[in-house]
């Protein structure tokens, strides 16, 4: 699974003009599936994401975690992060896994960061969506749970 993890003092995303999901301060999660990705892949990210420790404390520091903080996290499926753009000008989703199964392991994510008490929101999977977003900061960092990068 791949991510892009913003800290944000407030994000939404829009379906055909309704939003779908919001948040105030928090995290906005950009989440693609790549095809071989498995129950573990969720397990690992959903730990990561929830304990980086990219909010302030009272010093300044970058020292807690959403946990810590009792933000919420909007997560939006992505599957062009798994575009590989390294030979010619359009993208390979050969990476991406199919709809179906990547559908499943998105609500499986999503179930996961709710397991830990975190409030979320979400996009819908497979529409064409408007993403809002105030990125605090800007604080934004890549996971990859294969650790490719």
């Amino acid at each position: 699974m791949r991510a892009v993890v913003q800290r944000v003092s407030s994000a939404s995303v829009t379906v055909a003009g309704r939003q779908t999901g919001a948040i105030d301060a928090g995290l906005l999660v950009l989440l693609g599936v790549h095809g071989v990705d498995e129950q573990k892949d969720i397990t690992w990210l959903a730990d990561k994401v929830i304990n980086l420790r990219i909010f302030d404390d009272e010093a300044g520091l970058m020292n807690r975690s959403l946990l810590e903080t009792g933000g919420g996290m909007l997560i939006v499926s992505q599957f062009t992060l798994l575009g590989d753009c390294r030979k010619g000008r359009r993208p390979s989703w050969s990476e991406a896994a199919p709809p179906e199964r990547a559908k499943q392991l998105y609500l499986d994510f999503i179930a996961a960061i709710k397991d830990y008490g975190i409030t979320t929101a979400s996009g819908e999977f497979q529409a064409m969506m408007e993403v809002s977003l105030i990125n605090s900061g800007p604080v934004t960092i890549l996971l990859d749970s294969q650790k490719r990068f």
